[in-house]
């Protein structure tokens, strides 16, 4: 019994030593979260004040303003635009969730039956490139495509039809949101649920071949429950984006225009903190959207064990 209970602490203590390196390549990232995650925490408290930055400067932090409750979450719903925001961003929050399941799962079936490699992997650079640009280039890139006077325009002026204004008009402008978010990421997400189906057990496409299951079948039956999890996993992870429609992409696309469709709350954060100095109510927007986004992942979390089996943690 002793030489068992020895045998299995030297096991733990050999696996405890195995695993220090990987801790400590793990040490530079936790310290840069806590550097940039959590410490900054602190200001959300600027949400339950009539925050001064006076005060700030005085050296009295962020303990030194008047404290004023949930004055400034009251204030928001008061003000004009706060609720078209809301529902702006969750318009094309959903729309953003849909679209990137749906088109990389279609596309990595696809990519799945290409036999030649060498097409294979030119098509996933190809797709995968837009994901390494910024919306600082991409929007540069759009607005010269999309513009008045771009090339989209010009083709479909030359078949006589009128231009669109696909960045000035209100109606259309999120799907242009919608369908250039596409653009730049679904490439990611392809070679994501790609490396789940080359994880799948060949043995089981030869089971169904032998049955006589054609290849939507094996897809059917094969395929796409072996990419479940991977498939819950990512609904799970885009539950929590809800209330993120793209700061830096509408930012970038967005004019006066088409604040009635396009204006989103991460931008109606910014005009409120930095274009008008409104510290308090844009850090009680920015509390309440994380909130809600918490909400949300703590639902797709149980959702995820109760209806398809798959924990998370």
């Amino acid at each position: 019994m002793l030489r068992s209970d020895r045998s299995i602490a030297r096991r733990k203590i050999a696996i405890r030593n195995s695993t220090r390196s990987l801790h400590l390549m793990m040490l530079p990232s936790v310290v840069l979260l806590l550097i940039f995650a959590y410490i900054p925490m602190a200001g959300i408290v600027i949400g339950f004040q009539d925050f001064d930055v006076i005060n700030l400067a005085r050296g009295y932090g962020f303990f030194g303003s008047d404290w004023i409750g949930f004055d400034n979450f009251l204030r928001v719903w008061n003000m004009p635009g706060s609720i078209q925001a809301l529902r702006n961003t969750v318009n094309i929050a959903f729309w953003r969730i849909v679209t990137m399941l749906i088109i990389p799962i279609i596309v990595s079936l696809l990519l799945n039956e290409v036999r030649k490699n060498y097409v294979k992997r030119t098509i996933q650079t190809l797709v995968y490139l837009p994901y390494f640009l910024s919306w600082v280039i991409l929007g540069g890139v759009l607005r010269n495509v999309l513009g008045a006077h771009g090339i989209v325009n010009q083709m479909i002026q030359a078949m006589g039809f009128e231009s669109i204004s696909f960045l000035g008009d209100p109606n259309i402008f999120p799907w242009t949101i919608i369908w250039s978010n596409v653009w730049q990421n679904f490439g990611f997400s392809t070679i994501v649920f790609l490396a789940a189906i080359t994880g799948i057990d060949p043995s089981l496409y030869e089971a169904a071949v032998i049955d006589g299951a054609s290849r939507w079948k094996q897809t059917w039956h094969v395929t796409l429950p072996g990419m479940r999890p991977i498939i819950v996993l990512s609904m799970v992870l885009s539950l929590g984006q809800i209330l993120n429609a793209g700061f830096d992409q509408i930012f970038n696309l967005y004019s006066v225009p088409v604040y009635e469709t396009g204006d989103i709350i991460d931008t109606f954060i910014f005009r409120l903190g930095i274009g008008q100095g409104e510290f308090g109510v844009a850090t009680a927007v920015g509390l309440f959207r994380s909130l809600v986004a918490l909400l949300f992942i703590s639902v797709s979390y149980w959702g995820a064990k109760k209806f398809a089996g798959y924990e998370i943690f």
